[in-house]
């Protein structure tokens, strides 16, 4: 339902200047005020890991964090950012599936979680992918940097300018694997981030995160990611744990079309992120829900015209309205419909001319711009001189 508030919105809006010639009883505002719901207060909840995050993947609505811009060791979360970069090459068609990669002694050699591959045997990508994904091999990593950059530092170089490129603004990495380095540092945002492009751009690839087992070489590994198994819809992505940084997770699960995406780190053993990881997704789906206000392409409001052909001008939404909210707090959430008028002509179809201000307590205004969806040309100078004198004996709403 919407309200027109006509001239009192002067005071709602603080304040405006009229418009280039036109007094100041011509320059009224124009409100609409739509209530849908309510986002309440943020809902407390607490955690175990040093670091954390919790966000609906499609708004990017952030439903809990905990120190989500501490630095830290990612471990071999890491390895996300490598198959992001071997994901990039296959899409592009600069590299298949079943290309190999040669096995150096240096991958070989390499400790901690292995894929067990053998020194001078080449191994194709698609096996290579599952290595790092499922097995969590360190000596695959290696492999893959040396197959695509050379070295393992170039290919660290690489992975820090790209991580830069789409929004891990505080990531630096040292290697390809996660192996402890100095300097080697991440954020559980930045984390976050690179999870919610990997589901992105990559859905055709995106499947390998949830298989739960791979055999290579004869050797059985299951994936360690325990929301594969304990919470519905989970679908990745990486686990990690050093003794620096302590167990991590980066998950996702989607039920009923909605996705979370979260990141753990710092808790004490693999049990304890086993219990939050699941605890935590688990949080998420039950609290919060996502609801469509508007469509792309939706007509919002009318909104009134000075000197126009036409005596007003649809306000057309530019973009799919999806908010994401607590179920249990929607009564207050205010969707308000802004703009100066009325309106001079003329009026050129597709120029903003509104927002949108939703508004809800304990949560970021948001503003979304309104396009005008029509063309509104001028009256002629007559009938300017008529709609002037009728607005100064009427008002807007004429005789």
């Amino acid at each position: 339902m919407m309200e027109r508030n006509g001239r009192i919105a002067r005071a709602v809006l603080g304040g405006g200047r009229p418009r280039a010639g036109l007094s100041a009883l011509f320059a009224a505002f124009a409100v609409a005020l739509l209530t849908v719901g309510l986002a309440g207060p943020a809902i407390a909840v607490e955690t175990t890991a040093k670091q954390a995050i919790l966000l609906d993947y499609t708004t990017g609505t952030v439903l809990f964090e905990k120190n989500a811009d501490e630095l830290m060791p990612p471990s071999s979360m890491t390895k996300m950012m490598t198959v992001y970069l071997l994901f990039e090459r296959l899409a592009e068609g600069r590299l298949k599936l079943d290309d190999t990669f040669e096995v150096s002694e240096k991958a070989w050699r390499m400790g901690g979680s292995k894929m067990f591959v053998e020194v001078g045997k080449k191994v194709s990508v698609e096996d290579l992918i599952q290595g790092i994904v499922v097995q969590s091999g360190n000596d695959a990593c290696v492999v893959v940097a040396e197959g695509l950059a050379g070295t393992e530092d170039a290919f660290a170089t690489e992975m820090t300018q790209r991580a830069r490129e789409i929004g891990m603004a505080s990531s630096t990495f040292k290697n390809a694997s996660g192996w402890p380095a100095e300097g080697h540092l991440v954020t559980a945002r930045d984390l976050s981030i690179l999870a919610r492009r990997t589901i992105r751009d990559f859905p055709q690839f995106y499947h390998y995160y949830s298989e739960k087992s791979f055999t290579y070489a004869g050797i059985r590994q299951g994936n360690r990611n325990p929301l594969l198994y304990k919470t519905p819809g989970a679908d990745g992505l990486k686990t990690g744990h050093t003794q620096a940084a302590g167990y991590g997770l980066t998950g996702s699960a989607i039920r009923d079309g909605r996705r979370l995406v979260l990141v753990l780190n710092g808790l004490a053993s693999a049990s304890a992120r086993a219990e939050e990881s699941t605890r935590l997704m688990e949080w998420g789906f039950r609290e919060f829900q996502n609801y469509k206000l508007f469509a792309a392409g939706d007509v919002v409001a009318e909104a009134d015209v000075w000197l126009g052909d036409k005596p007003s001008v649809p306000l057309i939404a530019t973009n799919d309205t999806v908010l994401t909210l607590s179920r249990k707090a929607r009564k207050g959430m205010k969707v308000t419909l802004v703009y100066e008028g009325p309106i001079p002509a003329p009026i050129a179809r597709g120029t903003e001319i509104a927002k949108l201000v939703v508004t809800a307590p304990d949560t970021e205004t948001v503003e979304l711009p309104l396009v005008a969806g029509a063309d509104v040309g001028e009256l002629s100078a007559i009938r300017r001189i008529g709609a002037a004198i009728s607005y100064l004996v009427w008002g807007a709403g004429g005789g």
